[in-house]
């Protein structure tokens, strides 16, 4: 669907342009579309399926659902889809960020819980960033990097 700006009211104001062939009903119709985004959830690959359900769910997420090669994983609002499928080209150049309200509580619950030892994985400092966050890193046992962050402001 196309939208013409209408110039004597300014940019931010649009009609439908009539030469797509929409006719008004469709037209009307269109512009109550509901495009509300419910979430989205990136699908994060896993070397040993098993050892990294265990993994998250060691580092404080929920598994929901596990099915069909791939376990649905949420804390709070914030979800991802854990799949039994790996390409090493994929896992090392995925990043996932997660932004939570205590990044001190996060690491010290990693820490507590030994997941760098019990996994073989790597846990960095908490850094302050110059883009007001504080965060760290933790790599998965895939080698998917997750950087932990809370705002700062």
């Amino acid at each position: 669907m196309l939208f013409r700006s209408i110039a004597s009211r300014g940019p931010q104001n649009y009609q439908l342009d009539a030469s797509v062939g929409l006719s008004t009903a469709q037209a009307q119709g269109a512009r109550m579309a509901n495009l509300n985004v419910v979430e989205i959830k990136a699908f994060v690959p896993a070397r040993d399926f098993a050892l990294s359900k265990q993994f998250y769910q060691d580092a404080g997420f929920t598994m929901a659902s596990d099915g069909h090669g791939v376990a649905y994983f949420h804390h709070g609002n914030a979800s991802f889809l854990l799949q039994d499928f790996f390409d090493a080209g994929l896992a090392s150049n995925l990043q996932m960020h997660l932004l939570v309200e205590d990044v001190q509580a996060w690491r010290d619950q990693l820490m507590t819980r030994d997941i760098a030892g019990r996994y073989g994985v790597k846990i960095g400092p908490l850094v302050d960033q110059p883009w007001r966050m504080r965060d760290f890193f933790l790599y998965d046992p895939s080698g998917v990097l997750w950087l932990i962050a809370q705002n700062t402001d």
